[in-house]
């Protein structure tokens, strides 16, 4: 999948566990309050996920998990013993190609996205980097001052050549049976690592650099910025059909400092995308969005991923209809007894509507997770049908209040 195997708390969010209740079933939404989602011109070729993401109408939610490849798979850890660096696995062609479809061939969801990581492209334009098996990332030359910003450069495509070939190749393989997903990570998100000089759980330092050397990072996200919008268009143009944006570390702002340092760089790349690739979704993802959903919509992305702390009738009601979401399923419930994976299933699809919603996890999938449950998600959601299924809640909205 698209995450890194390295340990958590590195380029990719932890999770945490937080269980469902189950609130909000068949729950609708007032129609005079319903704005109608605008679709986008969409082929009727295109897959399940993309028409999805452009708010056409669809049968049933498209599904994908976040690291839907990786550690819980026999067959993905069985390859990694034979390679035991992260790095060898996320870059070379043939072991990306073979992972990215580890996951499609066991449990045909309707997205296939790469096997990489957020930090692979930072070598293509100056910053190199190495990844520790306890540690995670290690960046030996943090960015912090304006000297700091003297390694940097416009971004090398030819050294991602290896993320390009196994894009073209996964559609080759996938043909029309599902999307090829690409992913970036968000400038702020990418900054911490560069600053911070690898993982952390306070950002103090990046922090510290928006009040003390504002102009220092200014430089540095708009250069990431550059770097990342060229990386998508490069990713569209060997394949992708769809992007995800994470910006993983977006929720450890307040709200008005995310305003100021992370939204406008990605309301930025949104704006370069679409003037090359007008037609490719964009999704953004963060990990503690809670507070930030209005603020994400004017970013100007397809589709709004949602975590698990969510409720996903509140986050539909709050970011309105007129874009698509994402999400978001308690990764934990894949531990549930299968009837209770179902019904939250179910739950959630009802609470998101029947136009514009992508079924996800509200996080990655979670190391030990039973690959029975991950098959029996897919498995729930091929067999739903919009029609039967709001046919089915409003059948129990109208049940007589004994």
């Amino acid at each position: 999948m698209h995450t890194s195997t390295i340990p958590s708390g590195s380029s990719f969010l932890q999770v945490g566990f937080a269980g469902g209740n189950g609130s909000g079933l068949g729950r609708r939404f007032p129609p005079q309050r319903r704005k109608l989602l605008l679709p986008r011109a969409s082929s009727s070729s295109d897959p399940l996920l993309v028409q999805a993401a452009r708010g056409n109408p669809v049968i049933r939610p498209p599904a994908w998990m976040m690291r839907q490849a990786g550690r819980y798979m026999a067959v993905y850890r069985k390859l990694a013993e034979k390679h035991p660096s992260f790095r060898e696995r996320s870059e070379t062609v043939d072991l990306i190609v073979e992972i990215s479809l580890q996951p499609w061939r066991a449990f045909r969801p309707d997205g296939v996205i790469i096997f990489s990581d957020i930090l692979t492209p930072l070598p293509a334009f100056g910053i190199p980097f190495e990844i520790e098996e306890v540690k995670g990332p290690i960046i030996q030359a943090p960015i912090r001052s304006e000297e700091g910003l003297k390694a940097l450069h416009a971004i090398d495509l030819e050294k991602l050549s290896f993320v390009g070939d196994s894009l073209k190749i996964l559609r080759q393989e996938v043909g029309d049976k599902a999307a090829v997903l690409g992913f970036v990570g968000a400038p702020w998100t990418i900054a911490t690592y560069i600053v911070e000089g690898g993982t952390t759980r306070t950002y103090t330092t990046i922090k510290h650099m928006c009040h003390t050397a504002p102009h220092v990072l200014r430089a540095l996200l708009s250069h990431l910025t550059r770097a990342i919008s060229e990386y998508i268009i490069f990713q569209v143009n060997s394949g992708a059909q769809c992007i995800q944006i994470f910006d993983s570390w977006g929720g450890q702002l307040p709200p008005n400092v995310w305003e100021q340092w992370s939204k406008p760089y990605i309301e930025e790349i949104v704006n370069a995308v679409r003037k090359k690739c007008p037609e490719i979704p964009l999704v953004l993802y963060i990990n503690g969005n809670g507070g930030l959903l209005e603020r994400m919509i004017g970013t100007g992305v397809d589709v709004i991923g949602l975590d698990w702390t969510v409720d996903m009738a509140d986050g539909r009601r709050r970011l309105g209809s007129e874009i698509s979401v994402q999400g978001n399923v308690d990764p934990a419930y894949l531990f549930s007894p299968l009837p209770v994976l179902t019904d939250e299933i179910h739950r959630v699809v009802r609470c998101a509507g029947r136009r514009g919603h992508i079924l996800n996890l509200g996080h990655g999938v979670l190391v030990k997770t039973p690959e029975e449950a991950v098959a029996h998600f897919f498995d729930v959601v091929r067999g739903l049908r919009y029609d039967s299924l709001f046919e089915e809640s409003l059948t129990e909205e109208l049940q007589p209040v004994v």
